[in-house]
């Protein structure tokens, strides 16, 4: 998966939005206010930093060596993904994951908004 291919996975995910609140270089994709990806656009390789379940991310990282802990991020929620390491489908799926954990910790007020979008 390229970093464009990243992009529209990302893009294609209910009520998500991108942008760069840190610099002009790491773009930063969250779910109504609360981030759940972002990568470095001049990284090289192409790499991206995801929230992950800190269990499954000790597991990932010890059986994939395109997952390392996330870079000038928690150790322990995030992980950074190299994405020309792993295959499509498991990177769709860590995308998925890093997602649902977020919506998993919105409030009820915030969950209903996401539910009627």
């Amino acid at each position: 998966m390229n970093i464009e291919a990243f992009r529209d996975y990302c893009l294609s995910k209910k009520a998500v939005t991108e942008g760069f609140p840190f610099d002009e270089k790491t773009l930063v994709f969250k779910v109504m206010g609360k981030m759940f990806a972002l990568c470095g656009l001049e990284r090289a390789p192409s790499q991206v930093n995801l929230k992950c379940d800190p269990d499954r991310a000790i597991e990932l990282r010890e059986s994939h060596d395109g997952v390392i802990e996330g870079w000038h991020m928690s150790k322990v929620h995030w992980n950074t993904v190299f994405l020309d390491q792993l295959p499509p489908k498991l990177l769709k799926e860590l995308i998925d994951h890093s997602y649902d954990m977020v919506v998993s910790k919105f409030t009820k007020k915030l969950r209903a908004e996401l539910d009627v979008l």
